[in-house]
């Protein structure tokens, strides 16, 4: 067991993905390329090392291991990103919509799968993606659905650029809408992916509403327990009848819990919660790069255009939908915002039977 994780082919695998990481943080804080963040970069590296290279299959020990063992356990640093008694007093709001983004998200990635005939793994991935929290969600869900590791890279691929897009269209759009700044950070915080995505829209507002993005954003992160533990309930269910018993159980998603609980009861230091925040950073572009590798051109071409439009189209309604709801809650018409939340669940529902 020790010589398996202390030997030559591992140590410079880890340096390998750690130095190329280290490469891609700092490419990312130059204009332009800071726009689309430091996991897209590493992505888009490890991709071309392997187009132009080839795979360094003499790294492979270190490299697999970033890309799986230590994304599981940046995702358990995630935790320290939740605060989840702020959440539950002040964002329950957000919290209701948040399950609506989620719901939506699903269901809309669903019927578009349908439409296309594509591959049904990114697609999942892409709606846990677009509805929760972007990388940090497919990285969670692709541990408990088992999915391929290409499969993984590309929607987190795809996630990371379109969802950059539309962060920069938000500041453009926005103005034409008739909302003050907290609602502009709402309607960010609830239809955008990435927490990166939505501190780069909500910088058009005022403090107030790039405040309220975070909160609401915050709320679907904090979403992200539920949503795995049930993704994990029927993924068990379904191993069960497979396997007779036999269950693999993501324990990693326990330990991202206890962290947030952690976080919420005991203060952290703000030099130690910064730390850890640049740790969960460097060790999510380490696991980017490793998937990186894992992709083949081929498989681009092959699978990532269909999911492309569908993560466009699901994006553009999701935003649609997020202005419709707050609408309803902004002119305190929260019947109507009842009604309209439930029978928009009661609609897609029964369009995905169809």
């Amino acid at each position: 067991m020790i010589y398996k994780y202390f030997n030559r082919p591992f140590i410079l695998g880890i340096f390998f993905t750690l130095l190329v990481a280290v490469l891609s943080i700092i490419l990312a804080k130059l204009p332009v390329i800071s726009s689309i963040g430091a996991l897209a970069v590493a992505l888009l590296i490890g991709v071309i090392y392997r187009q132009t290279l080839g795979y360094p299959e003499s790294l492979r020990p270190g490299i697999t291991f970033s890309a799986k063992k230590l994304l599981r356990f940046a995702i358990v640093l995630y935790g320290f990103k939740l605060n989840l008694q702020l959440i539950i007093n002040d964002g329950w709001i957000m919290i209701l919509l948040g399950i609506g983004v989620i719901i939506f998200s699903f269901l809309m990635m669903y019927l578009l799968n349908k439409y296309f005939k594509t591959n049904s793994s990114i697609m999942f991935l892409l709606a846990a993606g677009t509805g929760i929290c972007g990388a940090a969600a497919i990285s969670a869900v692709s541990s408990i659905i088992k999915a391929k590791e290409e499969d993984t890279a590309i929607s987190i691929g795809l996630i990371s650029i379109v969802g950059t897009i539309f962060a920069l269209s938000y500041t453009f759009i926005g103005p034409l809408f008739d909302m003050n700044n907290a609602a502009y950070g709402i309607w960010s915080g609830l239809s955008l992916h990435e927490i990166a995505q939505v501190v780069l829209a909500g910088g058009s507002a005022n403090d107030d509403g790039m405040a309220m993005a975070l909160l609401s954003k915050l709320s679907r992160v904090f979403l992200l327990i539920p949503v795995s533990f049930l993704i994990m309930y029927f993924v068990s269910r379904k191993q069960h009848h497979k396997t007779g018993g036999k269950v693999d159980i993501p324990y990693f998603l326990f330990f991202f819990v206890l962290v947030a609980i952690v976080n919420t009861f005991v203060t952290v230091p703000a030099v130690l919660s910064a730390a850890i925040d640049q740790l969960t950073t460097l060790l999510m572009v380490m696991a980017m790069v490793g998937l990186g590798l894992s992709v083949p051109l081929q498989s681009i071409r092959e699978k990532a255009l269909k999911p492309l439009y569908a993560l466009v189209i699901t994006s553009v309604f999701i935003g649609h939908y997020v202005l419709r709801c707050f609408y309803y809650l902004n002119t305190k018409r929260q019947l109507k915002a009842a009604v309209f939340f439930v029978s928009s669940y009661i609609i897609f529902s029964q369009a995905a039977k169809i």
